[in-house]
């Protein structure tokens, strides 16, 4: 009874080890371990905070004459008024600006993108410890902590759902149901009909994008997210790119792979290191440097900027082009491996 037992384990592990499960379950640790050392690492203020600051308004001289002398940590731009301040950060040019709070002595309000943000914490630690070192203990100069978008959590998260709804169907459902059709020699024997490789492509593309529009109607249908005036549309453009794009990557991956087993391996391998790096750019420099190579950040970022700061479409025409780049591509190859019968 041992004996068996002992067999069919060492079968089993020799299955995981050919259909690639092994290599997944080593994968996942690792990656999140480095994802974890670049958000939190031990040189969060690698990269100087650039803090703005309004003419003609009233600042402590000490807060003043401390950021301008601290030019390791702070790079310090001056504004003709709130409104373009305002502006500059929406543009990401800048981390956070200050403005008078109230009457005079009061401090300074503290004007960010996104309160849970790394910039955020990077700035107030920064201030703050730039007033004990000039003052000791007093009256913080942050008086308090302002977000550019306040909305609630359910609409704060909401890009970041949209993007694992649209890396699921295209990393995971996608690779998994062309696998299967390989596997089981479906494709070949369609083939064999009046039915061409580029038209069983576009209709699996179509599919995706069906998919992902149905999943993101449906998940903002639960959130009764009311759009901003113009925005709709602009966003049902980008989600069309992104259906595109990672439908045709989804179809390539599922192309690489022999089974269905090692096509949800390599799906994972693809959908982890999408998602994680552009929802998590805000919270780490390195990350904010890494996420911009990626295309789910090039998805990503103009989502969110879409639906949680109204912008336009006219502003990501670069983004808009690097979806559409990247599916095609990976469309393209797809119809290569598809006419050299890759592993069918």
């Amino acid at each position: 009874m041992i004996r068996n037992i002992l067999i069919l384990t060492i079968n089993d592990l020799a299955i995981s080890l050919q259909n690639k499960t092994l290599y997944l379950v080593l994968f996942i640790p690792l990656f999140v371990f480095v994802s974890l050392n670049l958000v939190d690492g031990d040189e969060p203020n690698a990269r100087k905070i650039r803090i703005g600051l309004v003419e003609k308004a009233s600042y402590p001289p000490a807060m003043i004459q401390g950021l301008q002398s601290a030019d390791p940590v702070f790079v310090v731009s001056w504004h003709p008024n709130e409104a373009e301040g305002k502006q500059w950060l929406k543009d990401r040019d800048g981390d956070g600006i200050l403005v008078p709070a109230g009457s005079e002595g009061e401090g300074s309000d503290l004007i960010v993108l996104a309160k849970a943000s790394f910039q955020t914490v990077a700035i107030f630690e920064g201030i703050s410890g730039l007033q004990r070192a000039l003052e000791g203990k007093g009256k913080n100069w942050i008086s308090e902590i302002i977000s550019l978008q306040e909305e609630g959590i359910q609409r704060q998260m909401l890009p970041t759902w949209i993007l694992m709804l649209v890396l699921l169907v295209g990393f995971i459902v996608l690779p998994t149901q062309v696998a299967e059709e390989k596997e089981k020699k479906l494709l070949l024997g369609l083939l064999q009909t009046p039915v061409r490789e580029m038209e069983w492509l576009l209709a699996k593309v179509c599919l995706g994008m069906i998919l992902i529009g149905v999943a993101a109607l449906f998940l903002h249908l639960l959130v009764m997210f009311a759009f901003d005036r113009g925005s709709g549309l602009d966003y049902i453009v980008f989600l069309i790119a992104g259906g595109f794009c990672f439908s045709s990557f989804g179809i390539l991956v599922g192309f690489l792979c022999r089974t269905q087993a090692s096509a949800r391996t390599l799906g994972v391998l693809f959908y982890l290191p999408h998602l994680l790096p552009s929802a998590l750019a805000d919270f780490s420099t390195t990350l904010n440097r890494v996420a911009p190579l990626l295309p789910s950040y090039q998805f990503y970022q103009p989502v969110k900027s879409i639906l949680l700061d109204g912008d336009g479409l006219a502003e990501f025409p670069l983004e808009l082009l690097s979806l559409f780049g990247v599916g095609l591509f990976t469309l393209l190859l797809s119809y290569w491996l598809m006419k050299k019968r890759w592993l069918m």
